[in-house]
């Protein structure tokens, strides 16, 4: 009788030992092809939020929405910027230092791109680094410029170029001051500078316009 108990139990433990090695790899194959659906729902979700994110960065001011910026030819660059502008901006050169209207510039505003008009840098960031060219240790916002790897001159380099119309602007280093330890070398030409005192007047002056426009008598129907 204690054989029998000692041979059934034996057999019934050696069929579950195989029935547990049949079914054990398949649970592990379901799972890593479950995990492999999840990866390629989280991917595909990720490049529509990178997608959206550049439709927010490249969509352009109010009353030029119908402009390509990153589309237009150099015919239609030398048409819209002067020939220093156009150089730097567009062919990628760079002015000599110290020779740039902004590089001692202290006065309160922002600088927009010479070439498309997005907000890129604000004097809040703006810092003497000695160099010769305006220097700033971040950018007006995460989205305004865009980098590219650069090689030229022998040299492996940071670019750093208008997210919008692709303008270069100048170089990134990482020898800045605090938050960021980083320096943006930037062409004066590639910019254009406007004066805080000048928005508020341009402010001042939308409102008025604004108030005009809603005191003047409306046409009884």
């Amino acid at each position: 009788m204690g054989n029998r108990i000692a041979i059934s139990f034996l057999f019934f433990t050696a069929l579950f030992l195989l029935l547990l090695a049949y079914f054990l790899p398949q649970s592990q194959s379901m799972n890593m092809a479950a995990e492999e659906v999840r990866n390629s729902s989280d991917l595909k979700n990720g490049e529509k939020t990178m997608d959206k994110d550049m439709e927010k960065t490249e969509k352009p001011e109010a009353g030029e929405k119908d402009v390509k910026w990153d589309k237009m030819s150099d015919k239609e660059w030398r048409e819209k910027l002067d020939e220093n502008s156009f150089c730097i901006l567009r062919q990628k050169a760079t002015e000599r230092a110290f020779s740039g209207k902004y590089y001692n510039n202290h006065d309160e505003g922002v600088y927009k791109c010479a070439g498309c008009g997005q907000v890129l840098f604000t004097s809040d960031n703006k810092f003497d680094s000695g160099s010769g060219w305006p220097s700033y240790f971040s950018p007006a916002s995460k989205d305004a410029i865009a980098e590219v790897r650069d090689t030229s001159h022998g040299m492996i380099r940071t670019e750093v170029v208008c997210s919008r119309c692709k303008g270069h602007l100048g170089h990134v280093f990482h020898d800045g001051p605090p938050p960021t330890g980083l320096r943006y070398c930037i062409n004066s030409a590639a910019l254009k500078f406007e004066k805080k005192s000048d928005m508020k007047d341009e402010a001042r002056a939308e409102g008025k316009t604004a108030e005009k426009i809603e005191a003047a008598p409306k046409d009884e129907e």
